[in-house]
């Protein structure tokens, strides 16, 4: 981060000179009141001064970077109110969902409002991920920056301070950073929302890696997992990810883990990142899952920060405007955050394939012919939240690919890891490149034969050459084993598009018993299921045997319908095996053990 100074000369100048006070940014504080938490609102207060005719309008943000979905903060505001230096009520008017119209601003010193927590407000439709909201409990508090305030028209970029009033046993954890007086300091609206908060009963871990400062903060609802045991489980991913990003770009990082009754996953941030998991024991596995999710939040330290379109650098938080690059910024992530413990050794090669076929097996259940780039575009959309899921798998199966054939074409010296280190120097926080000129960047930097790549694979949806790849590399590769046992089978997938808990897939032998592919799950055997419990509820399917009898209560077109069900008999068929050839060339060997090392 770089210094301001100014000199005493020029400030004397300004001192003097009649236009420097209009020039100047009107002084912006929020104060949060986190003592009253009795009806799950938060209480705001912006003291405002020196507002001009164009910052007439009080805005609350229709999405925020990084959720790729409608928000509507504004359906969550109450009693929103504008007062003079004297206390007297101005004129208000709501204009819009998001906006708020204000009849004098220059007259303004005061903005009230109450604004509902999302983890406890019911929504008929566009429910707010819960890594990416707000909760208000009687021993903690979470708050992401676009859930809680608005900003003023004309002021987006203008700098900020936040005073939290919290009980004083109350810990607080964020990136911002404070001043003498205990107010945090943002350098702008955007910063706000890049800076989510936690405060209440935590726990903390703090360390220096490396000349970072890593820290964790931790909400344990029963005190189950803290943050010491956190922090040193994620001793081998930094040390992994520092490697393979060669320095971190950061001078600060800081986790924060919500751990209560939902388990729903993470929101990356600049500084920091974000976690709404389900409590459990922190078992070995349970702590690698946290591991791999972490990891690939971590990860945006490079893309989008360093890497990114100027969509991305100008937010619109009026009108969600998508970017057709959301491959980089998910997928290659999601790549990077597997293949930077494989390479490190903290992934074993059979449990990072083990990965990759997961992929595989989501990705048949989604949408094959919708392209990477087309998910990226409709991805605010109904259609492309069903099939956002997918850039996680398919998106990191692209990078996966594109990162072996970057390295066969350059003998084995320059993957995708080294393409982006060099665009991350090249661009960096600051400098974003064009939106419709990236994909023209990133093949001039390569290949030529990157840019027919990015044509069948990413702007395009041909079918994946798993097989031809990982060959390469003398893994062997078999997308259908069929062994010739029978086994018990649903006949449906079950996904979550766009947060909604529904069947995603349904064979023919269950639309009989009347199910349909879009059905909403409510309730198994007449226990309600959804997206925050279904990791308790539907494991009892796998508890029945073959021919055992059960009910779906599923949702369509807003009518109940109770569906009887049955567990089928099925051929048993093993999708998307992977074994590695004892028998590789000396030209797949030494690919592979570039492929392996790649650090």
């Amino acid at each position: 981060m770089k210094k301001i100074t100014t000199s005493v000369a020029l400030l004397c100048l300004l001192a003097f000179a009649p236009l420097a006070e209009a020039a100047r940014n009107p002084e912006l504080t929020y104060t949060v009141n986190l003592n009253d938490r009795a009806d799950d609102r938060f209480k705001v207060t912006l003291d405002v001064k020196g507002l001009r005719d164009d910052n007439n309008v009080f805005q609350f943000a229709a999405t925020a970077p990084g959720t790729y979905q409608t928000m509507d903060m504004g359906r969550f505001v109450e009693n929103f109110k504008a007062y003079d230096k004297k206390g007297r009520e101005l004129e208000t008017k709501q204009i819009s969902t998001n906006q708020w119209q204000l009849s004098k601003p220059d007259k303004v010193r005061k903005i009230t409002y109450n604004i509902a927590e999302t983890f406890d407000t019911k929504v008929e439709k566009d429910q707010i991920y819960a890594m990416c909201g707000t909760s208000l409990e009687q021993d903690h508090a979470l708050i992401n920056g676009q859930a809680v305030f608005g900003y003023l028209s004309g002021l987006q970029a203008a700098p900020a301070r936040i005073k939290l009033n919290h009980p004083k046993e109350w810990l607080v954890g964020t990136a911002l950073s404070t001043d003498k007086n205990g107010y945090y300091q943002a350098s702008s609206y955007d910063h706000i929302v890049d800076s989510p908060i936690m405060a209440g009963q935590l726990t903390k871990a703090e360390t220096n890696y490396n000349g970072t400062t890593i820290a964790v903060y931790t909400y344990s609802k029963t005190g189950k997992i803290k943050s010491e045991d956190l922090m040193k489980n994620m001793t081998t991913m930094l040390e992994s990810a520092h490697k393979f990003v060669v320095d971190f770009p950061v001078d600060r990082y800081t986790f924060l883990y919500h751990f209560e009754d939902q388990d729903w996953g993470a929101w990356e941030h600049s500084y920091s990142s974000g976690y709404v998991m389900q409590e459990k024991d922190y078992t070995p596995e349970y702590a690698q899952h946290l591991t791999n999710i972490a990891a690939h939040e971590f990860f945006h330290i490079i893309t989008p920060l360093n890497i990114h379109s100027e969509i991305i650098e100008r937010f619109n938080f009026v009108q969600p405007t998508p970017s057709q690059h959301l491959w980089l910024y998910e997928g290659t992530t999601e790549w990077a955050s597997h293949i930077m413990q494989l390479r490190s050794g903290t992934k074993p090669l059979p449990d990072y394939l083990a990965d990759i076929r997961q992929k595989l097996l989501i990705d048949d259940q989604l949408d094959k012919s919708y392209s990477l780039q087309k998910l990226a575009l409709t991805s605010y959309t109904p259609e492309g939240h069903k099939q956002y899921f997918n850039i996680y798998n398919r998106g990191a199966l692209v990078s996966t690919m594109l990162d072996i054939r970057l390295l066969e074409l350059s003998g084995g010296k320059r993957g995708l890891r080294e393409v982006i280190n060099e665009l991350s120097k090249e661009y960096g926080p600051k400098k974003a490149f064009p939106e419709n000129e990236f994909f023209e960047i990133f093949a001039a930097k390569t290949y030529p034969e990157i840019a027919d790549f990015m044509n069948s694979y990413i702007k395009n949806a041909e079918p994946l050459p798993v097989a031809s790849y990982f060959g390469k590399l003398g893994i062997n590769y078999q997308p259908v084993i069929n062994t010739g046992n029978k086994v018990k089978g649903l006949g449906y997938a079950i996904g979550a598009p766009g947060g909604v808990l529904s069947l995603t897939q349904v064979g023919e032998e269950m639309q009989k018993a009347g199910l349909q592919p879009g059905d909403e799950l409510v309730a198994l055997d007449g226990v309600a299921v959804s997206i925050g419990n279904a990791n308790q509820v539907l494991p009892k399917l796998g508890t029945l045997k073959i021919g055992d009898s059960y009910t779906f209560t599923i949702k369509r077109n807003g009518e109940q319908k109770y569906i009887a069900c049955k567990i089928l008999s099925t051929d048993e068929v093993k999708k998307h095996m992977f074994e590695v050839n004892e028998q590789a060339t000396p030209q797949q060997l030494a690919l592979r053990n570039n492929w392996l090392k790649n650090l």
